[in-house]
This record gives structure tokens, C-alpha cells and sequence, in this order.
């Protein structure tokens, strides 16, 4: 087998369909796109889920579920994450600055700490919300949860 002997299979290559090059090449005139009209022109795009007018699938399904204006979406952040944390950056409070410079929390983002894991030291800890639990896990370990409007 050489090099200068390799072609692709017989029917792999195909060339490309050349549209508007005269009348002889029988793709002339309309170009294969038939006659005037918004499909022909150039620049057509038709949205997507348009059906032709009928009504698209998202309009014939029903609505589900409730969508609160009012939730307060809180990020979570459990005591073993705090603790991991405290480890890490070697920490006695960790505030809403410190999580933000760490990339932790992102900005306008609202905190709530939560008693999953253990905390084996005494942390302040600076929050806009905490669980009852936490609470008491913190303070029995003799840290602070400050809560922040």
C-alpha cells in the first residue's frame, strides 16, 4: 500500500450542489427554491416552535406547577463546610466578605446555615439566616451566629 494509491470510497465524495449559476446548469432562475414568496428571499428565519400558525406544542400543554414572587432563595452552607473552611483559611469568624472574596458566596447571593456535619471549634458566624439546629450547635460549642438584614 503507497501513499499516492489511497482514494476514499466509491460514493463517499460528493460535490457540492451549485444553485443560481444560469439556466444551463438547470438550478438557474429560482435557484431550487421555487417561486417569489418569504421563504425565497434572503434573511428568512422562522422562529423556533413555529408550526405555521397552528399552535405550537408549548401553547397546547398545560402550565405546571407555582412560582412564588415572594421565596427567598438562601444559599446553603452546612456546618462541616464551615468547618472545612475554617480549616483552610484559618478562621475564627467567617463573615459574608470572606466567603465572597473566596468565591464561596457570589454577590447579592443570601446565606443560610444549616447542622449538617460537625463543628469542631468556636466560630462566629455571620449569616442572614440559620436553622434552630445550627444555632444551637454553634453556640453549644461556644461560637456566634450573627444574623444580617
Amino acid at each position: 500500500m503507497k501513499l499516492n494509491n489511497l482514494k476514499p470510497a466509491k460514493g463517499s465524495i460528493q460535490s457540492n450542489k451549485r444553485v443560481g449559476r444560469g439556466q444551463g446548469s438547470g438550478r438557474g432562475g429560482t435557484s431550487t427554491r421555487g417561486h417569489n414568496g418569504q421563504k425565497s428571499r434572503s434573511g428568512y428565519s422562522k422562529k423556533r416552535g413555529f408550526e405555521g400558525g397552528q399552535m405550537p406544542l408549548q401553547g397546547r400543554l398545560p402550565k405546571r406547577g407555582f412560582f412564588s414572587r415572594n421565596r427567598i432563595a438562601y444559599v446553603p452552607l452546612n456546618l462541616s463546610r464551615i468547618q472545612e473552611i475554617a480549616d483552610k483559611y484559618n478562621l475564627d469568624a467567617i463573615t459574608l466578605e470572606v466567603l465572597r472574596e473566596n468565591k464561596i458566596l457570589k454577590k447579592g447571593e443570601l446565606l443560610k446555615v444549616l447542622a449538617y456535619g460537625e463543628l469542631k471549634k468556636a466560630v462566629s458566624i455571620e449569616a442572614h439566616a440559620a436553622s434552630k439546629k445550627a444555632m444551637e450547635v454553634v453556640t453549644g460549642q461556644g461560637g456566634t451566629i450573627t444574623l444580617v438584614k
